[in-house]
């Protein structure tokens, strides 16, 4: 896949939770076994969209690099990295039972945009 498709999907992905978790988390944490009937959890779930929003536009704004620079390198490694760790969080989630339901996604969607960062970064490792 090309930096380009990979980068985009990757910022549309993000961009997509940040808006659900900022505009509609009643609605999008039931589905994942959480409530959020609390005022305070309804701001962390929007506080949480700050740091989703900020990775949808780095990785949107780095959409054209180019395999042979430097720091794609970099930046595909950063992406793994903060997918792995989105990968071994939530999955602590499911398996204490904070997360049920659809909760049992986000490890699998984690654990994919991680092995395919990895992949953009051996893709940049080898040109």
């Amino acid at each position: 896949m090309s930096n380009k498709t990979f980068l985009t999907i990757h910022s549309a992905i993000y961009a997509s939770f940040a808006i659900a978790l900022f505009f509609v988390p009643a609605l999008l944490w039931p589905l994942y076994g959480v409530s959020v009937s609390d005022p305070n959890a309804y701001f962390l779930s929007q506080h949480n969209s700050i740091f989703l929003g900020g990775l949808a536009v780095i990785s949107f704004q780095f959409r054209d690099i180019e395999s042979d620079n430097p720091m794609a390198g970099k930046l595909f490694k950063g992406l793994m990295w903060t997918n792995i760790f989105g990968l071994f969080i939530t999955l602590y989630a499911c398996i204490t039972g904070t997360f049920t339901g659809f909760g049992w996604s986000d490890p699998a969607f984690f654990g994919l945009l991680a092995i395919l960062s990895f992949r953009q970064l051996q893709k940049t490792n080898n040109s």
